[in-house]
């Protein structure tokens, strides 16, 4: 609770007051600066802003599409390595594991340096089967970005999937064989029904990470600036807002709706995919 209150709510607090401030700086920005209430007049050029909500639209379609393939991946990853021996699960954990433990800065240089079209180890293959590829495009940066993130991600998913498979009673699975049913049968109609809960979680957890991507795309910006723009995502725009132009206070106002919004949405997903029979 201390820790969730001051590296949390704290910021929140903190942001929520600056949004309420302007700051003006006369002589052309060589001048000082005044520092204004401005009341919700920040919040109300947020609602105007375009480039804002295109972002968010732009992210949000990524979303639902990346968020959706994630949990299959993960869920069908998870399904596989609890069919199989315990020694031989630990292995596969460990290893579909290693790609969440690599930081995402590094994990973006890899696939950057994997989808160079100079120096890349796929581009002779595409030469070799005549294709024409480049993941830098415009039509493929999205496919590039969202196969990093799929990577990354799917070993964690899965972690949380497999622990939850593990606490369902082994006996269900062995009265549904002896009744005739197949593994595919016994994997749709007692297994993945147990995981409802755990795949609300990952679900909530990949969909507040994708509405807030940052890192892929402002890396990949340093090889497609025509393609990706710097308001390309959501938190881009703030950290252009912060960072380049130097409106803390708007910054401020951006982040405060960027949490709102990542808290609708997942306060949505959970009303209509955590329902209790009754």
């Amino acid at each position: 609770m201390a820790g969730f209150a001051l590296f949390t709510v704290v910021p929140v607090v903190m942001a929520l007051g600056q949004s309420l401030f302007t700051t003006k700086s006369s002589g052309l920005g060589f001048g000082g600066s005044e520092v204004t209430f401005s009341g919700f007049d920040n919040f109300a050029r947020v609602f105007t802003d375009g480039v804002f909500w295109e972002s968010m639209l732009r992210v949000g379609v990524y979303a639902a599409i990346v968020v959706p393939l994630t949990q299959i991946v993960s869920l069908a990853l998870a399904l596989l390595v609890d069919a199989v021996t315990r020694r031989v699960a630990n292995r596969f954990r460990l290893a579909l594991l290693v790609p969440y433990m690599v930081p995402g800065i590094v994990a973006t240089m890899i696939w950057i340096y994997l989808y160079s079209p100079a120096v890349g180890p796929f581009q002779p293959l595409f030469e070799l089967l005549g294709l024409d590829v480049n993941f830098f495009s415009g039509e493929m940066i999205w496919v590039s970005i969202g196969n990093l993130h799929i990577w990354g991600t799917i070993g964690f998913n899965m972690l949380i999937l497999y622990g939850s498979l593990q606490s369902v009673p082994r006996e269900l699975f062995d009265a549904a064989r002896v009744d005739g049913a197949s593994e595919l049968r016994v994997a749709l109609s007692i297994k993945i029904p147990f995981l409802r809960t755990s795949l609300v979680l990952t679900g909530l957890l990949s969909i507040i990470g994708t509405l807030q991507i940052f890192a892929e795309p402002m890396l990949f910006r340093s090889v497609s600036p025509e393609t990706i723009t710097k308001d390309f995502t959501p938190a881009m725009v703030i950290y252009n807002q912060a960072f380049q132009v130097g409106n803390l206070n708007y910054a401020a106002a951006l982040s405060i709706i960027l949490a709102a919004v990542v808290g609708i949405a997942s306060a949505v997903i959970y009303r209509f995919t955590n329902k209790v029979n009754q």
